[in-house]
């Protein structure tokens, strides 16, 4: 027997189990009060995440349904149900991962180093983040100072930065007449540089931390909620009628009317012409759309703008939320309520990114540009500071869906990710830059490439030279003019500086370097000339998430300890901006951003011309085309698949050669349809030509057009319908004659 001492067993207290205490019911209480709560503040991740994961899923069965021959009402299905079992089997393997975890040999609490991480071992000199709001702050010694040569590279980025923001908003005004782009594009590229220097710098002396950022709360999710519950229902009533969509929600109708994918042209012909060289068929979120309206039973214009559009909205502000809440190094719902507001208020422009967002979310590229790229900048960031598989399945994800929402993601994509992969590759990091980059951009690019060589379809250059937009426009019409634009590029040059500590200042650097050098003269013009790709070349500052990075510039680090005073800085810089937008900006309910507010849920087109066009689509017509005045030719295939109109959109035609017979006898019959100047008729002859090798059935004309009127009926038009104004009294009557 040993000499140890056998100590007395405690006596049992009250509410002691037979292996130990017990909680007490206030205890259990708050620890299912907990659990409420860390799921609410959960929920903006599960809904997005989900929401990426379930429309990758259906872009990968819409892709393989192509070649297949499915019908898009049997692909859908089959993606209700496969969507449904995997989400069954990921619940139980949740479920079942903890009692695994149980039988596990225990593991340390932090990750070994992968990928000859650097920061296995904090770097001498180094320092943590401070205890109170100190993570984004410019990188500071063991004693909280600043050293003195960071100190002044980064006033001196700082200044630069705000030269090249205060010379480019000015450049397009009155003002900053006399300012050549130079300028702002030499200074700005340089406080790139600048900015990419000093975060890498940042990133290398800081510390790794687990976790990088505090997750949010449930009050802080309860707001975000709350702001996309409000856009949801705004959606519903914001109607901005714009000529693209008669090809993105013309194609929901007739994949709703008819349950088939049109491959071929379904605008000029019945699916018989060869596709638009410009829009081959890899998107999905337009057949996505008709499938859906088809299963409910409804039209795929009501399928787009009642059901699917107010989901977009929803997905869309907590894409923002999610990548504010991790990128803001303090007050992120501040930095996120004035990210929101830069979005409502800064509209106006056709390129304004607040045009993009409610009133066009419904069409891929507005999808794209306000959920895919803040979300891939959030999944980045966080693969790259804990480089799981989960995050890079995401990735992965949301790349196929980036590419079922627009073909633009093979061209944006690459620059975004390219920007991160710079700072992977600066940090040492050049396995996980390969991995980021085969993983966010092997199926878009892949996609393309392989369409173009199944369809045999190549850009056409007529279609590729119709708009270019240089360094100096691009950024005017993305980042605005005057005030707004001057706080646009704040956010450009010095908002990496603004950023968390680590990933996401080292990631929004990277993101403003490649930008920058965009922004270049010169540069876009010679990708243009590499790739014939200029139509679309103004989207390149899709790239970056700039509301985040904006709302990013109320959160700026004071050198304090009062909290007080830091506070009223960020609350005075975000009221500032705020302010100036209300002021200086076109908000997205004026009537000079082309939208129109209404007092009940509608479709987003103008109400005389829907109506119009519905009139029309309900008359016993001939067999043949139908000629109507160009705007209710634009409506009509966005409502139905079974009238086909002359012409219905002159734009298209460049994919058919302007100078052609096919092309000239439409633009001719939409003259002789919208009326017009009498020195710019066309005559009896050449009209009774179009007609007849355009096969026109159908002539629709606004009364006041008489012309068009006494002609049709000398070449042997008979009237058959006439529709009242709206207004009694007022011009808007339509009168329409067939052929006999």
């Amino acid at each position: 027997m040993t000499d140890q001492t056998v100590a007395a067993a405690p006596t049992p207290a009250v509410g002691d189990g037979p292996t130990g205490p017990t909680p007490s019911s206030s205890a259990r209480v708050r620890a299912v009060l907990g659990r409420i709560r860390a799921g609410f503040a959960a929920i903006p991740a599960v809904l997005t995440d989900g929401a990426v994961l379930a429309f990758a899923l259906w872009t990968l069965l819409y892709h393989a349904a192509l070649p297949l021959g499915l019908a898009p009402s049997l692909t859908f299905r089959i993606w209700l149900v496969s969507g449904a079992v995997l989400a069954l089997l990921a619940l139980l393997i949740r479920l079942a991962l903890p009692r695994w975890r149980g039988r596990a040999v225990p593991v340390p609490a932090t990750d070994p180093p992968t990928d000859a991480d650097p920061e296995a071992t904090p770097a001498e000199g180094g320092a943590g983040s401070p205890a109170e709001d100190g993570a984004g702050s410019p990188a500071t010694d063991a004693a909280g100072r600043m050293p003195v040569a960071q100190r002044w590279w980064t006033v001196l980025v700082l200044l630069v930065g705000t030269g090249a923001a205060i010379t480019a908003g000015l450049a397009g005004t009155p003002a900053g007449a006399g300012i050549s782009w130079w300028v702002p594009a030499s200074a700005g590229a340089v406080a790139a540089v600048g900015a990419v220097l000093l975060t890498w710098r940042t990133w290398r002396v800081t510390p790794a931390t687990r976790p990088p950022a505090p997750a949010p709360t449930a009050w802080q999710s309860a707001y975000a909620l709350l702001i996309a519950g409000v856009a949801a229902v705004a959606s519903l009533y914001l109607a901005r009628s714009t000529p693209d969509d008669i090809y993105y929600v013309g194609r929901s109708t007739w994949v709703a009317d008819r349950d088939i994918v049109p491959l071929n042209d379904f605008l000029f012909s019945e699916n018989v012409l060869p596709a638009m060289a410009s829009q081959p068929p890899i998107a999905s979120i337009e057949v996505f759309a008709g499938a859906l309206g088809r299963f409910l039973g409804i039209s795929g214009v009501a399928a787009t703008w009642y059901v699917l559009l107010p989901v977009l909205a929803v997905l869309a502000v907590l894409a923002l939320w999610r990548v504010v809440q991790r990128w803001a190094p303090r007050r992120p719902v501040l930095a996120f309520t004035v990210a929101a507001a830069f979005l409502a208020l800064v509209c106006g422009p056709d390129a304004a990114l607040g045009t993009f967002h409610l009133p066009r979310l419904y069409q891929g590229k507005g999808m794209f540009v306000s959920a895919v790229v803040p979300l891939m900048w959030l999944y980045l960031t966080r693969w790259f500071d804990d480089r799981s598989k989960r995050g890079l399945v995401l990735i992965v994800a949301l790349s196929i869906t980036a590419i079922g929402l627009t073909t633009t993601a093979a061209i944006i994509l690459p620059l975004l990710v390219g920007g991160a992969a710079l700072m992977m590759l600066l940090v040492g990091r050049w396995k996980s830059a390969l991995a980021a980059g085969v993983a966010a951009l092997a199926y878009p690019v892949g996609a393309v490439v392989v369409t173009q060589l199944a369809l045999g379809t190549s850009a056409n250059e007529a279609a590729a030279d119709v708009n270019f937009y240089d360094a100096a426009h691009t950024y005017r019409r993305t980042f605005e003019i005057g005030i707004v634009g001057v706080i646009g590029g704040l956010a450009l040059w010095c908002g990496p500086l603004l950023a968390r500590r680590r990933t996401p200042a080292l990631f929004a650097a990277g993101g403003a370097l490649t930008l920058s050098v965009l922004l270049v003269p010169g540069v876009l013009e010679w990708i243009s000339s590499l790739t014939g790709i200029s139509v679309v070349l103004w989207r390149v500052p899709w790239l970056l998430a700039l509301p985040a990075l904006i709302g990013l510039l109320c959160t700026v680090w004071l050198p304090t300890r009062l909290r007080t005073v830091r506070a009223l800085v960020g609350l005075v810089l975000a009221g500032a901006m705020v302010a100036s937008f209300a002021v200086y900006a076109t908000p997205m309910w004026a009537e000079r951003s082309g939208v129109e507010v209404h007092d009940e849920p509608t479709f987003k087109l103008r109400p005389q011309r829907q109506g119009i066009a519905e009139w029309i689509d309900g008359l016993d017509r001939p067999d043949g085309l139908v000629l109507a005045p160009a705007t209710i030719m634009r409506t009509i295939p966005i409502l139905t698949s079974q009238a086909r109109v002359v012409l219905p959109r002159d734009f298209f035609l460049v994919e058919y050669d302007l100078n052609s017979q096919f092309s000239q006898d439409r633009l001719l019959l939409t003259r002789f349809a919208d009326g017009g100047p009498a020195e710019g008729r066309p005559t009896r002859d050449e009209v009774a030509g179009a007609l007849e090798r355009l096969d026109v059935g159908t002539i629709c004309v606004y009364n006041g057009n008489r012309f068009a009127r006494r002609t049709a009926a000398r070449l042997g038009y008979t009237e058959f319908a006439e529709r009242p104004p709206p207004v009694p009294d007022q011009p808007g009557a339509v009168t329409c004659l067939r052929r006999d």
